[in-house]
């Protein structure tokens, strides 16, 4: 791997290992903490030539930033190169506009939850938890695509190839909510992945949550909370959430192809119009 290579997988690794414990529930930080992070975010990316970032508020199509990138093809014709998912959904917007909190400034207890409602059976506590999830928690999930010519693998650098220094990324999202219910959607079902026509996909995400909001912006991660991503994602979030049996996530965890083990941590939602595409 080149050396370039090596910074930029770094840089993916950088924002995505930040791992969610419950321990972190009772130490919210303030409004003015989370004020300062978007003035550091503000302050460390103007006029530094940062291109549009993520996440955002798909139901706000406004934005300025204009920095010209080509959109990245269909998932279809792409390779699936890693799967994982966030506690508390990144972005905001459809069926998950209920502010979980600040958190701890880090990423972990904060993000967006499910705005609709759950039957007692479906939110029914488990006595134990399962990766630090319990019945009634939103996940956002990351099917992200490469045009590099890769197989499926653990971290965002799997996305990457030295044959392809500056691949094109897309990122299908959708947004779950775990619920204790052995007849909602088995988590192992919707990562499967297989060959179709010669590239990786995931063949089960769901078709039926709405159309996908597409706009182009960054890889996301807490680590950019104040500090512009360098790395050019096109969006694809579907607006309706989906419900999912936790006990299925819990088997994910025991063996899938990205090691996955844990929910990642959520960046601030970034709502600077200087730093937020324009959606069409």
């Amino acid at each position: 791997m080149n050396s370039k290579l090596r910074l930029m997988t770094a840089a993916l690794l950088s924002a995505s290992a930040f791992i969610i414990l419950p321990a972190y529930a009772d130490k919210a930080v303030s409004d003015e903490t989370i004020k300062d992070q978007r003035a550091a975010l503000a302050k460390s990316t103007k006029g530094a030539g940062f291109g549009p970032q993520s996440p955002r508020d798909i139901d706000t199509l406004g934005g300025k930033n204009t920095r010209a990138f080509s959109e990245a093809p269909s998932y279809k014709v792409m390779n699936l190169c890693n799967i994982h998912f966030h506690e508390g959904a990144e972005h905001k917007g459809g069926e998950f506009t209920t502010y979980i909190g600040n958190g701890d400034g880090k990423g972990h207890d904060t993000g967006f939850g499910y705005s609709g409602t759950l039957t007692a059976a479906e939110s029914k506590p488990l006595d134990r938890e399962i990766g630090g999830l319990q019945s009634g928690d939103t996940i956002e999930v990351h099917y992200v695509h490469t045009t590099a010519q890769v197989q499926p693998g653990p971290t965002l650098g799997s996305c990457l190839s030295d044959s392809i220094g500056n691949p094109q990324l897309r990122v299908e999202t959708q947004v779950y909510v775990l619920v204790n219910d052995d007849d909602a959607h088995d988590f192992v079902e919707l990562t499967e992945h297989k060959l179709v026509n010669g590239v990786h996909q995931a063949v089960n995400i769901p078709t039926n949550t709405g159309a996908p909001v597409q706009y182009e912006g960054s890889t996301t991660g807490p680590s950019y909370n104040e500090k512009g991503s360098p790395f050019q994602v096109s969006w694809s979030v579907r607006p309706k959430v989906a419900k999912v049996n936790i006990h299925s996530v819990g088997e994910w965890f025991k063996k899938n192809a990205f090691n996955e083990d844990h929910a990642h941590g959520v960046r601030n939602l970034v709502m600077n119009p200087d730093l937020l595409s324009p959606i069409q």
